[in-house]
């Protein structure tokens, strides 16, 4: 069984007949991405060729002012900074930076780009990786250390000036993949294109619909290491004028012994996330919202996370191991999306 989950908002501009669908693809961050959109022949539009270069000169700002596997990029040089000194971040950085530390504060600290120093400690940064030989895990007496750091930042954001403190470093990883996608977006929308569908790295957002007057119909992730029979029935999204992003513990993890760790990390706590959530699924207008909402819910875990997703009004749904089966859980947000 599929159920159905429709936008509350309709735009009723449909393409015109006959329009073709243009595949637009390449790699950034370590993964792909892909544009599909109606080609109306709009006079003056670019060729494909020039609208790919576009494209992925959006995606690599992104890398260039937010890696933290370029060592040169903006985010970088933030992290190597002398302690005191204050530095200016070109507008992308600081509009991400601005909104990840709202999460932050909104979530009390279950969300945090600062804990950048824990998530490399666990083997899930640029360097000192889990999958490389020599890597050990950190001992308490080692997360006891990094938490007693000062993880707190000085961020002006009218001047976009943000200081370092000696100890602060950035993870953006959380937010730079949801907000790359709203970048593409806002491209297609600067070159007169109605009708799209972008992904990057397996998020997404949409925007009209396709040629055939269809919205661009998606299903949402379901937790790849669960019995197809024992999962909750899966769940289609029409993606017009949304976004979606989901976290889940399946994705990336190591075992030290008989031990699973998972990828996301409790800024609060300094270990791995151990609170039998399999996944979250938030669906939002900006992919950057979804993609750092569903980090900090999946944080928080199935009972705090429902909390703040109906505080928010996020249209949110959590996966949670019970056994060997699946129980489902939907904020009201997320339900009032649903067809009966």
């Amino acid at each position: 069984m599929r159920r159905v989950l429709l936008p509350l908002h309709l735009d009723d501009r449909t393409p015109p007949p006959g329009a073709a669908i243009r595949d637009l693809h390449g790699l950034t961050m370590g993964t792909s991405w892909s544009v599909r959109l109606v080609d109306s022949a709009m006079p003056g539009r670019a060729g494909s060729a020039d609208l790919r270069q576009g494209l992925q000169q959006q995606l690599d700002l992104v890398v260039a002012q937010m890696s933290h596997w370029q060592a040169d990029s903006d985010l970088g040089r933030f992290n190597r900074a002398a302690p005191g000194s204050w530095q200016q971040l070109p507008a992308a950085f600081g509009e991400v930076l601005d909104f990840a530390l709202q999460v932050s504060q909104a979530s009390a600290g279950a969300y945090d780009p600062c804990a950048g120093a824990l998530v490399n400690a666990w083997g899930f940064g640029a360097g000192n990786r889990h999958d490389q030989p020599g890597f050990r895990a950190p001992d308490a007496a080692s997360v006891r250390q990094l938490l007693s750091q000062d993880r707190r930042i000085e961020f002006d954001v009218a001047t976009r000036r943000v200081r370092q403190s000696g100890s602060v470093q950035l993870d953006l990883s959380s937010v730079a993949k949801g907000y790359a996608v709203d970048r593409l977006a806002r491209y297609l929308d600067s070159q007169g294109v109605e009708h799209y569908l972008v992904e990057v790295g397996g998020e997404l957002r949409g925007a009209g619909c396709k040629s055939d007057g269809q919205p661009w119909w998606v299903m949402l992730e379901q937790v790849d290491d669960a019995d197809a029979a024992l999962h909750p029935a899966q769940m289609m999204l029409a993606l017009h004028g949304l976004s979606v992003a989901t976290s889940g513990d399946y994705r990336r993890f190591f075992h030290d012994g008989s031990v699973r760790y998972a990828h996301t990390i409790d800024p609060r706590s300094g270990m791995p996330i151990n609170n039998q959530l399999a996944s979250v699924t938030v669906v939002h207008a900006q992919c950057m919202a979804a993609d750092a909402w569903s980090t900090a819910l999946t944080v928080l875990g199935s009972e705090a996370g429902m909390v703040l997703a109906e505080q928010q009004g996020l249209a949110a749904r959590f996966v949670r191991r019970d056994g060997q089966a699946y129980q489902e859980y939907l904020s009201s947000a997320l339900l009032a999306l649903l067809v009966d």
